[in-house]
């Protein structure tokens, strides 16, 4: 299943508004393939890796490890479960359940009916974690937001007028990249807009989709010569004037955006913070002091220390002098799996 999870990691960022699956096929303890789902309407990650296998008659008897539940109705692909019914596959080992409800347990029912011995709940809480993006997209229509912020160890995140605007190192900053290229969406102000004139590209990630680049505004007061605006994703540009976050995230998750990243600056981040929307936070620190009037989150901030948001599944890395601190804000969505776990 970790070896499936690596293979899912592949498709974030690539397969929106589909989930991120990733599958293995093993045979007496042999690896006989692995595959991932690619790109919404390729073939799913289960297919991609029975269609690696060597022999085809070598799956009867074998054992599927899968993320996230088969698919059991027609949608731009077939039902995977019947393909896998087809195979003679003997096992099926199920990381979590899907939470759409068009699906939820429905191919672990019919794949039991065929006589196939089921097993899910393995690894569940990294193969839900996966996917939060999509289960928030699905269950309320809106993207799932992750708040990347570079900051110095005072919390600012601008330098002096004329001075470059990177706080962290070359190292960190290819790190963003990653993250970059696992989101439908790169959201920011309009004073980072102007400050900054950021590209909010995927760069030095081979074969990467390039995301939505996404502005709020108030006044509509944007430069016409921006890179947002002429350079060859211009048409990939969104701008949001005067509008309520409630209408951008919505308007958002009628374009497919399961994963939207947003970047600054510091009223954009107050406001989501003071909105109870950030779902998971990247946190980057450069060991420096800057001081001055420019924290990485503004608003209202909280009333009491017991108001404070707690992170979540934290996680810690770090890049030459830097560091990464990241964690969720909101707890992962649960996906019932009551009656599912146990094998049959």
């Amino acid at each position: 299943m970790r070896i499936a999870l690596r293979e899912a990691q592949k498709g974030l960022g690539r397969c929106s508004p589909n989930p991120a699956v990733g599958a293995v096929i093993v045979k007496s303890g042999r690896l006989l393939s692995k595959g991932y789902h690619r790109k919404a309407g390729r073939p799913h990650a289960e297919i991609e890796a029975l269609r690696g296998v060597a022999d085809p008659a070598e799956t009867r008897g074998a054992t599927l490890f899968v993320t996230l539940e088969p698919c059991s109705t027609f949608g731009r692909t077939p039902p995977c479960t019947e393909a896998i019914i087809r195979t003679g596959i003997r096992h099926v080992v199920i990381g979590t359940i899907d939470r759409n409800p068009n699906h939820t347990g429905r191919g672990v029912e019919q794949l039991r009916a065929a006589g196939i011995s089921v097993q899910t709940g393995i690894l569940e809480t990294q193969c839900r974690l996966l996917n939060v993006g999509f289960d928030r997209w699905i269950s309320a229509q809106r993207p799932w937001v992750i708040v990347k912020i570079a900051q110095s160890i005072d919390g600012r995140i601008t330098r002096p007028p004329g001075e470059p605007t990177w706080i962290t190192g070359v190292t960190a900053h290819r790190r963003v990249h990653q993250l970059r290229a696992t989101v439908d969406a790169i959201l920011v102000g309009a004073e980072t807009l102007r400050r900054d004139n950021p590209k909010l590209t995927v760069r030095g990630i081979r074969a990467a989709r390039q995301p939505w680049r996404v502005v709020v505004t108030r006044k509509g007061n944007l430069p016409s010569d921006a890179i947002l605006f002429t350079d060859q994703f211009r048409e990939r540009t969104l701008i949001y004037r005067d509008r309520t976050w409630k209408d951008i995230l919505a308007d958002l998750g009628q374009r497919g955006v399961t994963r939207l990243l947003v970047e600054g600056g510091g009223e954009v981040l107050g406001e989501l913070l003071d909105s109870d929307l950030i779902d998971e936070v990247w946190s980057f620190f450069a060991p420096c002091l800057i001081g001055g009037d420019k924290p990485s989150f503004g608003g209202r901030g909280v009333s009491e220390n017991a108001a404070a948001k707690s992170l979540h599944y934290n996680r810690f890395e770090r890049f030459g002098d830097d560091l990464l601190v990241r964690g969720l804000v909101h707890e992962a969505l649960e996906v019932p799996t009551s009656g599912l776990r146990a094998p049959g």
